[in-house]
């Protein structure tokens, strides 16, 4: 019986084996960031029906901004949605808002997070004018919004914080308006209350009685949020109210 030699195979070099090792970490984080991305609350059907134009809003989607032009002419804010929620789950508590006279545009952000958009503000102010500006913003949102506002308040009239808060000193002459609601188990109430130290004078807190982290938008329930026991309509129309509230107190 002949023997039969093997070939032996080439084993890659150490160089080569640390290109391969690489790759496939850049491949694993590539696809764990493709999956990040894709996986977002998205906003309910309730919501089409105020992607709609009426008497009173006309309603424009333009370059990833819902644009809700009511009958007011002088006021406008600008929103930046929670982490990992569609952004349009926002637009019926902002399209009440147009309707009481203040405009607003809902930012839609990259990959869902308000980190990689923070200056998107700044392109909706070249395009349009308006007397007095406001900037809001949710949960992460909310925190870029008070980030952004730090470096640019000069810019602004008001923020507009909802279940948020801020970590560095804000621009003295602002308003600011921080809404939370008592059932939220999903904001940090200790960074809240930290936040306070950073405020302006002109600052009012105000906690809805049974609103909790995810009603403020239309988005479904909040993985560790807590139970309202108050309806998100209700909770919108609260949160509404006292904006307009603020904004009436600038004038």
């Amino acid at each position: 019986m002949k023997n039969v030699k093997m070939k032996k195979m080439d084993m890659p070099s150490k160089k080569g084996l640390g290109w391969i090792i690489t790759a496939v970490v850049l491949l694993a984080m590539a696809a764990f960031c493709v999956w990040y991305v894709n996986d977002y609350y998205h906003a309910e059907d309730y919501v089409d029906a105020y992607l709609q134009s009426s008497d009173t809003v006309t309603v424009t989607t333009k370059d990833n901004i819902v644009f809700l032009d009511g009958a007011g002419t002088e006021d406008a804010m600008i929103f930046y949605p929670g982490a990992k929620v569609e952004y349009t789950a926002y637009v019926p508590l902002f399209y009440a808002l147009a309707e009481q006279g203040v405009d607003c545009f809902v930012v839609k952000m990259p990959g869902n997070l308000a980190f990689f958009g923070m200056g998107k503000a700044a392109d909706i102010m070249e395009e349009y004018e308006y007397e007095n500006w406001y900037l809001s913003g949710h949960s992460l949102g909310g925190a870029m919004a008070a980030s952004y506002i730090t470096k640019n308040g000069e810019d602004f009239d008001g923020l507009v914080l909802l279940a948020a808060y801020a970590t560095k000193d804000l621009p003295e002459h602002l308003s600011m308006l921080s809404v939370y609601g008592s059932e939220d188990k999903v904001v940090n109430m200790e960074k809240v209350e930290a936040g306070r130290a950073y405020v302006p004078a002109d600052y009012t807190e105000v906690c809805l009685e049974g609103g909790n982290h995810a009603w403020f938008a239309y988005y479904g329930e909040q993985e560790g949020d807590g139970t309202a026991y108050i309806t998100k309509e209700n909770q919108q129309q609260k949160t509404v109210d006292v904006i307009l509230e603020t904004i009436k107190k600038d004038k």
